[in-house]
């Protein structure tokens, strides 16, 4: 009985939804459908995947020259599947957490739901102060490293200005994503994303393989433990995009059918890192462990400057899904989150920005700051707390009974659940931020005391500096 009662909730939850995606079918409303407001399962495909793969898909072939072949094939593996997990749990915690809601008849017409309102709703304030402060930090982050990635990028097309400079013009041009409201509206911009991307990485191997391995080129790592974790940690926030999951499933039509979409967005992924970092580090070995930027490598080529303007505009596309749902909790806070006015929801975000402009130039270590951000954010952003969070959720008898999304039986239901739940809790405290925080801060400490603070051109050539 409570289980037929829990379906007709979710049957009736998503009708209001779909109205409105059937409303956009009008005359009038066919090209904004088609370019800029989107809610299929495919839409969501696509944002997965192009948040997914930015501009750590340079830094890669640096964490192999850390890690060495095998090893840097099996933690994108292995972190692969782990980021699918705890996005399917995001997205579990999602759906619950609405279907109470509605069944409380709260209207969420114009308001975004964030996943610390998802903690809140579930398992208290605590809980949603503990994945306000987490998620806000690690997106904020995340638009710094955007920012970072673009003035490292056109440095190699156009090295007149110096990548400090190149962070302030970016700066400038990445603000203008105040002005896209929300994940319906990055139909054009995910899918043309992903195609950016997959360009590049096909582009690093084939131009890899067929310059071949440069002369006297070697295969040393790993050597040195510090240089290990923080190769690994840079592929846990590869792997650790999906603090968005919430923001990218409210704008679906049919929330519901998000589950596994993250999976085979990490599987197409896949096949763009791993041939692109094999190939980079197959030919240019130990020479990346001073170059985390791959395409500083690589002969300039036509090809090699498309890539470059590329990934430009894939990176502004990512500040843009990185920011978004930091707009959001900010409109929230000065409370004109659910005004219709995009003007002045656009305005009232520009604050917003600022901190992320003034972190990218005062730390434009493009690589080693992946791999910090990744240990003592990701971590406890996307793995730690989703999977501690499902399980006190679920920890009571009638909260299981009761739940709209049951485990699979072929993962051994809820006792399979609970288990892979505590693997992923107690490696990625132990691995990701324990060793891998260890590690990373001595990286990134490193490039302060080589390079200091506001570096002006960061790894460039001495004789451009």
């Amino acid at each position: 009985m409570a289980s037929e009662k829990v379906e007709t909730v979710v049957a009736g939850n998503y009708l209001e939804m779909e109205r409105e995606e059937e409303g956009s079918k009008s005359t009038t409303g066919k090209l904004s459908r088609l370019f800029w407001h989107g809610g299929s399962v495919y839409d969501a495909w696509f944002s997965c995947a192009s948040n997914q793969v930015a501009q750590v898909l340079l830094t890669l072939p640096y964490s192999f020259s850390q890690l060495g072949m095998l090893s840097g094939i099996i933690f994108q593996l292995f972190y692969g599947l782990m980021g699918s997990w705890t996005a399917y749990l995001i997205s579990v915690l999602y759906v619950e957490y609405r279907t109470r809601k509605e069944r409380e008849k709260v209207d969420f017409r114009n308001h975004v739901i964030q996943w610390f309102e998802v903690l809140d709703g579930l398992l208290g304030k605590h809980w949603r102060n503990l994945g306000l402060f987490f998620n806000c930090t690690f997106l904020l982050f995340g638009s710094v490293i955007q920012l970072i990635a673009c003035a490292s990028n056109i440095y190699y097309i156009n090295d007149n200005l110096d990548k400090r400079t190149w962070t302030y013009i970016f700066g400038a041009c990445c603000a203008t994503t105040v002005f896209i409201p929300s994940f319906h509206n990055y139909r054009i911009w995910s899918f043309l994303g992903l195609m950016m991307t997959t360009y590049t990485a096909w582009y690093m191997t084939v131009a890899s393989l067929t310059n071949g391995q440069v002369e006297g080129v070697t295969h040393s790592g790993p050597t040195k433990l510090v240089l290990y974790f923080t190769g690994a940690t840079n592929i846990l926030y590869t792997f650790g995009g999906h603090a968005v999951t919430v923001e990218i499933m409210h704008a679906m039509w049919k929330p519901q059918k998000f589950k596994m979409i993250y999976l085979i967005a990490t599987l197409y992924v896949l096949t763009l890192t791993l041939p692109s970092a094999a190939a980079v580090y197959w030919a240019f070995g130990d020479q990346l462990l001073t170059h985390s930027n791959a395409l500083s490598l690589l002969p300039k080529t036509g090809f090699r400057d498309t890539a470059v303007i590329l990934m430009l505009i894939h990176q502004f596309i990512t500040f843009g899904f990185a920011c978004t749902p930091l707009y959001f909790v900010w409109e929230k806070f000065i409370g004109v989150h659910e005004t219709k006015s995009l003007l002045k929801r656009a305005l009232a975000r520009l604050p917003v920005v600022i901190p992320i402009w003034f972190l990218a130039i005062i730390f434009p270590f493009f690589g080693p700051i992946n791999s910090t951000v990744g240990s003592l954010l990701v971590s406890f952003t996307v793995y730690i707390i989703p999977a501690l969070a499902h399980m006190v959720t679920f920890a009571s008898a009638p909260a299981r009974e009761n739940a709209v999304e049951r485990p699979p039986s072929r993962l051994g239901g809820w006792v399979g659940l609970y288990s892979m739940n505590v693997f992923v809790v107690v490696w990625v405290l132990v691995v990701g931020f324990g060793l891998g925080g260890w590690a990373s801060m001595i990286n990134f400490i490193r490039q302060i005391d080589t390079f200091g603070l506001f570096a002006k051109c960061y790894q460039c050539p001495p004789h451009k500096a």
